[in-house]
């Protein structure tokens, strides 16, 4: 741990190494004392990362008069293709900053900023909600939004909530024989193979399978999975048509990642996935559901406003040290020929090259 006076007397501490999960407990606490936090807030993530993705992590800790206030995980992010990023957090929405008061943000943005400088990264990327205002940064993207439904005490108001379309839309995922089953890592190879096949179609290098299983077990009982399979008697009976991971934190209900087969569209295997997960939410006491984020009118932002999902800011904030945010973004004009190529790959080779090449991507 090494630690930098700055003024108003507040320390920033560097945890890294052997000794950061040392200190995951102190800082969650730290974090659950703020409110209601989704479990993506977790210091833990920094494990998940380095497991599943192979990042090293780092977490800076504000620190004054021996009481925290506040944190700020990061991940070093590096490869051969894309180059070097320090980022809070890969994968997840939402991360950055967590603090007390604006001393103790430009205190750990100021330690982040000579962090980058040391680790000679392309930018350093903190995924924030509302702008942290610090004269660091030097550029921010704000193009899309978190998209998040308040959530009732029973699951019976929740449906009631929904419009008709909504509900017709489910009952017939029902009649369709469409059945849901939970679970942790024994649905991982259901869950990855819709997954894998999803992001193909998108044209989106697929994320390991280590990634997933590094997340089920650093929260065993909070993170699980749901399969949505086929029902009656034809060849895709039992079939996995729709899988989904959910987080479960303190008040508030995640969905990170979740997808469907194409060829079950008509089965409405989307609709009943996603009916079952909000269910579970409920059921789980939870106060709302965190859809992820959309781009504002894109087919994402409506099919989750449908729910009765509403939009919330989403700044991501930069120090740019070479180059431009948009070098690696994958709406990226220049990306738009290897998405094409790489939807018309097979998928094994799409699992073989994808976590290569995802790992290296801020």
């Amino acid at each position: 741990m090494s630690g930098t006076l700055l003024a108003h007397r507040l320390t920033v501490c560097t945890h890294t190494g052997d000794r950061l999960a040392r200190n995951y407990a102190r800082l969650a606490v730290y974090l659950r004392q703020r409110g209601a936090v989704a479990l993506s807030r977790h210091p833990a993530w920094l494990t998940v990362l380095r497991d599943g993705l192979g990042h090293i992590p780092y977490c800076l800790e504000a620190v004054e008069g021996g009481r925290t206030c506040g944190v700020l995980p990061l991940a070093f992010v590096r490869g051969c293709l894309f180059g070097r990023f320090l980022v809070s957090l890969p994968y997840l929405n939402s991360a950055g900053v967590v603090a007390d008061g604006l001393p103790a943000a430009r205190s750990l943005i100021a330690e982040a900023v000579r962090l980058a400088d040391c680790l000679r990264v392309r930018y350093l990327e903190l995924r924030h909600e509302r702008v942290v205002d610090d004269p660091s940064f030097t550029d921010h993207v704000n193009g899309k939004v978190h998209m998040r439904l308040p959530l009732p005490s029973t699951a019976g108001k929740l449906w009631d909530g929904f419009d008709a379309k909504v509900r017709n839309q489910v009952r017939k995922g029902q009649k369709n024989g469409l059945s849901a089953q939970w679970g942790g890592e024994e649905l991982l190879p259901e869950f990855y193979d819709v997954f894998s096949h999803n992001m193909r179609d998108l044209g989106t290098p697929v994320y390991g399978r280590e990634l997933f299983r590094s997340v089920l077990r650093q929260f065993a009982g909070q993170a699980e999975l749901c399969v949505v399979r086929a029902g009656g008697a034809a060849a895709r009976a039992g079939r996995a048509a729709a899988t989904g991971l959910l987080l479960h934190g303190q008040g508030v209900t995640e969905v990170p990642s979740a997808s469907s087969l194409n060829e079950f569209n008509r089965t409405n295997a989307n609709m009943l996935l996603y009916w079952n997960l909000l269910q579970r939410a409920v059921e789980r006491g939870q106060s709302l559901f965190d859809f992820g984020r959309s781009t504002p009118e894109g087919g994402t932002f409506h099919f989750k406003k449908q729910w009765g999902a509403l939009p919330e800011p989403a700044e991501w904030q930069y120090y740019c040290r070479s180059g431009h945010v948009s070098d690696v973004r994958p709406d990226n004009p220049r990306f738009r020929r290897l998405i094409r190529l790489w939807q018309k790959l097979p998928i094994s080779l799409t699992r073989l090259l994808g976590p290569a090449i995802v790992r290296g991507l801020p």
